[in-house]
C-alpha cells in the first residue's frame, strides 16, 4: 500500500490513525533516510495510542517506553553495530509482549523481528512530501485521503 503526506502535520495525522488501530504485540519496522519522517510518524502513532508524553527520537537512549492505551516501546537501532547488540538489549519481552514496538532503522535488525512485523518505508520526494509504503498491514484499508493518486 502506498500512501502520501504533504506536511509534518499530515504525517502525524496518519500516525494517529495507525496508532488508533494497533493491537498488543504489533511490531512496526520503520525504514527511511535521515529526516524521512520516522520520528514524526511515531509521534502520531503515540497520539493514536493515547500517549500524552512528547515522543522524541531515542537515538542515544536506544529504547524509550511510553505508557498509553498500550505501552509503546520506541527503539532506534541506528547506533548499534550488530544484530547481537540488538538481542543483548533484551528486546524479546518487548517484541513479544503486550505493547507495541516501533523500530527506527529496522533494516539493521530485520532478521530478528517477528514474521508479522509491519514494514513502513518512508521516502522524501522532491516536493517535500512523503511517500509511505506499508507492507503486511493487517487492519484493512487506510482512509482515502492518504492514498497516492
Amino acid at each position: 500500500m502506498i500512501l502520501s503526506t504533504f506536511s509534518p502535520e499530515e504525517t502525524i495525522k496518519l500516525g494517529t490513525y495507525i496508532g488508533s488501530v494497533l493491537q498488543k504485540g504489533d511490531v512496526l519496522a520503520l525504514q527511511g533516510t535521515l529526516a524521512a519522517g520516522k520520528t514524526t510518524l511515531t509521534k502520531g502513532i503515540a497520539l493514536g495510542l493515547d500517549i500524552a508524553e512528547n515522543v522524541t527520537s531515542p537515538t542515544f537512549t536506544l529504547i524509550s517506553e511510553y505508557p498509553g492505551r498500550l505501552p509503546l516501546y520506541h527503539m532506534d537501532v541506528y547506533r548499534l553495530d550488530s544484530v547481537e547488540d540488538f538481542i543483548n538489549l533484551g528486546v524479546d519481552e518487548m517484541l513479544y509482549g503486550s505493547g507495541v514496538c516501533i523500530i527506527e532503522w529496522s533494516e539493521k535488525v530485520m532478521s530478528e523481528l517477528p514474521a508479522s512485523t509491519i514494514l513502513i518505508r518512508l521516502e522524501t520526494k522532491q516536493d517535500g512530501s512523503r511517500q509511505i509504503t506499508v507492507n503486511k498491514w493487517p487492519y484493512g484499508d487506510f482512509p482515502d485521503e492518504y492514498h497516492l493518486n
